[in-house]
Order: C-alpha cells, then structure tokens, then sequence
C-alpha cells in the first residue's frame, strides 16, 4: 500500500504543483520557495533538537506554548518548525522570528523527505495533532529519529476517512513512537486504527496552555477606547459565508443597539478586500485595521464612532481583536470547516458563540457548553438574538465569562505532559 501510495503522489506531484501556482492568484507566496517543498533547504550550523511540523495557523499557534518550551530548553536555533501554509509560515515567523529555524515541510515523497532529514538531521520529531505521512513516519523509523504525535485528535470524520485504509495507517501508525493523544476518545480511535496501545497517552489539549499575550491584550482596550463607549462583539476566523451571516447579524442587532461595533476577523488573509467589499455593499459605515494602523493613534478618535463594522485585516492580531469585545463569535462553525479554537476567547473571559460545525473541536465545545461559558447557534437570526442579550445584560456575561475562564485554567498541564514524553525519549544515534 505504500508503494502503492508513493506511485500516486508522485503521479499527482505535477497537479500539487499547479494547484500551488493556481492558489498563488490570490495569495503570491503560494508560488515562493517551492524547493523547501521538496527538501532543499540549508544545513544549519547548529544541531536540531527538535523538528516540530505545524500544519496552518491553527496547528501553529496550539504549537507555540510547546516550542516556546522547547526553546527554553534546548536554547534558540535548536528547534525547527515546518509549515504547508503560507498562513502559517507567517504565524511561525512572526510568533518566534530567527529563534528558530523555519521552513515548509518536504512533500511526502521518499526522495524529499531524505534530503530534508539529511540537511536537518533533528534528533526527535513532534508532528501536531492529525497529520499522518506514510514515507516521512517511515524514514524516521529507519533513522532512529523519536517521533511524537502532539495535541492528538481524530474527529469521526477523519476516524471514518482513515478507517477506509484501516491497513495502511496501521502501518503508518506502528512507526510512531508516542501518540499524546487529547482526550480518551481520540486515544481509542487512534488505537482502533492500530496504533500500539502502549505507545497511546492521553496528555490533555496544548490550547488549554496558551499564554496570553499583555501586550496584544493592552493594544486591544487602547484600540476599542477610540471607538468609544458602546457594545461590541467579534466574529473572528470566519469563512465565506460566515461573514454574511455576521453582517446579517449585525444588522438586526443595530436595530435594538444602535451603537453595537461589529469587530469582523476573516480566517484567511487572500479573503481581506473581498470582505471588505461584502461590508461596503451591506451598506455600513465602516473602518478597517490595516488603514487605521497608519493614522494617527491618539486615544480619542470622534471619526471612528460612527463606525458600524470594524475589519481586522491583519495577521497575529487574534488576541487584539478578542480585547476590544465583550462578546466573540467564532467562526468555521456555521459552514462545515469543523471549528476553530473556542478557548482564546474563553481563556479572556468573553462569552462564546458558536455555529453546529464543532467537530475538530468538540471536547472544547462540550466543555464550555457544559460549564455554561458558550451557546451554540444555528444561524443569522439565532446570532442576532443572542447577541441582543447577552450585551444587554453585563451580569450575564460576566458569569459566562468568568465560567469559560476556570474551564480553561482547570484543563492546564498537557504542555508539561508532552515535554516530559519528548526530553525522554532518545534518538537511536545517541
């Protein structure tokens, strides 16, 4: 089967490869250092501790408290994080700039991912949450490099995927050598796909250990303080669809609350202007980060409060945009992308809302729902009712708040789990 699988992936290389440059129209750095795509990437003069692959910028930022960690054990330019994104390429730099080395990760194609691991040479590997590489598990195996599946999860949906090849991720599975698994359930499905059961741990979920960054946080009060004193709330990491569902929303809201401020967060930087426009042709008043960041910042701004709509058209914003509301929407819940990371709003005391399509997050939703910190809607017009209450009712949110914050910090320590699995293992060449 893996043969089998490495024929196909070097059939369909070519059509990777277009389907790159036909990404790249709308954003241009789809087309930039494709040779890191197939391994070539420089030796660095310092040994590799640790090579961590982060998919996107959801994997990157539920990876930055661990690599965090990771640097401060094993010293900068000793971690090497790898990303397929350019979204989360841009995470990565801006998060840790030249305290690691970064790249994007080697096709799993035999040839790339030797000439990776012969340039890189990393004495572990820490692979985030369900990335499974038949060719690169493999190749670590053969070379004695330790390799971990961090944060790991398997929603029914991936479960039902891989199921289909039961055989091959069994295969692929036995070359692991621990799978720090999020919950139970994700541990046993890992272990029905085959995954030996003594190498399964059940560590908790990374994003229970993010670090709140002061500075964003002060930047987002000192930003929503120019827009004056009224409600506002946040649609953050939303897709298309979602973010017409968020000014439909909105308009009902401003009907009951005339001076509500809609803080929108597009998940995906290509998305920017074409939000803009769905704003414009909406018919709000409206003001955007990118502009806004080039005028003058003083505290008091009368010209911003009239704005209706506020686009957050920046990149590493998240916890900035989060600081200026007092309620969040989070999106790739209305359209069926699975959800995004619920517990940064929580962990800021902000209640949280919801779309039906939590199923890459679904212990988190379970958690804030059942602890009474989030509501799940079905649409628009649910949307809209609820946010008409809870910025009504300052108590409300407080509680709601207040619950979603001891949620968080009652399910820390899966970061001090993980370290202590990786600082035990030791490569076979040592």
């Amino acid at each position: 089967m893996r043969l089998l699988y490495t024929f196909l992936l070097y059939l369909a290389t070519p059509l990777v490869l277009l389907r790159l440059l036909w990404k790249s129209r709308e954003l241009p750095e789809y087309r930039s250092r494709l040779g890191e795509r197939f391994g070539w990437v420089p030796r660095p003069a310092e040994d590799i501790a640790v090579w961590v692959h982060a998919v996107s910028v959801g994997e990157a930022l539920a990876a930055q408290p661990l690599i965090e960690a990771l640097i401060a054990s094993h010293g900068e330019r000793r971690i090497w994080v790898t990303s397929t994104t350019p979204t989360g390429s841009a995470r990565v730099m801006a998060a840790f700039g030249d305290r690691v080395h970064h790249s994007y990760a080697p096709y799993d194609l035999p040839d790339a991912v030797a000439r990776f691991l012969s340039q890189v040479r990393p004495a572990k590997l820490v692979v985030m949450e369900t990335e499974l590489w038949p060719n690169l598990f493999r190749a670590c195996r053969v070379r004695g490099i330790p390799l971990t599946i961090a944060n790991a999860r398997l929603s029914p949906r991936s479960f039902r995927g891989y199921g289909r090849v039961h055989g091959f991720a069994r295969n692929t599975l036995r070359n692991v050598d621990c799978v720090a698994a999020q919950s139970k359930s994700d541990a046993a499905r890992f272990r029905t796909l085959g995954a030996p059961r003594e190498r399964l741990r059940v560590i908790g979920n990374l994003k229970f250990d993010l670090a709140l960054p002061d500075v964003r946080i002060a930047e987002g009060v000192a930003l929503r303080a120019r827009f004056g004193e009224r409600p506002v709330w946040v649609a953050a990491s939303t897709h298309d669809g979602e973010e017409a569902a968020a000014l439909a929303a909105h308009a009902a809201l401003v009907e009951l609350q005339p001076d509500a401020l809609l803080v929108l967060v597009p998940r995906h930087p290509q998305r920017f202007d074409a939000v803009w426009s769905l704003i414009e042709e909406a018919g709000f008043v409206a003001e955007r980060r990118a502009r806004l960041a080039a005028l003058d910042r003083s505290s008091h701004s009368p010209e911003l409060e009239s704005a209706q709509v506020f686009l957050g058209d920046s990149m590493g914003e998240m916890f900035l945009y989060l600081a200026m509301a007092d309620v969040a929407f989070v999106g790739g819940s209305l359209v069926a992308i699975g959800g995004h990371n619920v517990l940064e709003p929580a962990a800021l005391g902000l209640p949280v809302l919801f779309g039906p399509h939590m199923h890459n997050f679904e212990a988190a939703r379970a958690l804030l729902l059942e602890r009474d910190a989030a509501i799940e809607i079905e649409d628009a017009a649910r949307l809209a009712e609820e946010l008409a209450v809870l910025l009504a009712s300052p108590e409300r949110r407080r509680v709601m708040g207040a619950n979603g914050e001891a949620a968080v910090a009652g399910n820390r320590g899966a970061l001090k789990r993980l370290m202590a699995i990786t600082e035990a293992q030791t490569p076979a060449s040592l």
